[in-house]
């Protein structure tokens, strides 16, 4: 899709830019995703930002933080209003082939979690 596709685009051009400063140990970020691609925030998240300690065979060990899914979160919200639903029908969100021109809320279209994460 067009928002996948900008989205890859900006991750690489922002790491390459991050390269450019002779920065390492950054990961590329954009934040903003759910508004056009030009108005997208451009970052730099450091690892060790991402890091815990964790005892691990008798030794600290600095592990990548484990993310669970936020419970009281919009996007799991909505599968527990639907899951006994979801559970027996044949109940999807299809928008249509792909569209790679024509109108930006068409083209453009961003994730159903991002609205949902950013309550659109």
């Amino acid at each position: 899709s067009n928002f996948d596709a900008d989205y890859c685009y900006s991750l690489g051009y922002n790491a390459a830019a991050i390269i450019s400063t002779g920065k390492t140990g950054y990961m590329s970020s954009v934040r903003n995703l759910t508004a056009p691609a030009d108005q997208w925030i451009a970052g730099a998240i450091p690892l060790t930002a991402m890091m815990n300690m964790e005892h691990r065979h008798g030794e600290d060990k600095p592990v990548i933080k484990k993310a669970l899914v936020e419970l009281d979160g919009a996007p799991f919200k909505m599968l527990e209003a639907n899951r006994d639903k979801w559970a027996v029908e044949t109940s999807y969100v299809y928008p249509g082939p792909i569209q790679f021109f024509g109108p930006s809320e068409v083209a453009d279209i961003t994730t159903i979690t991002l609205k949902l994460e950013k309550g659109k």
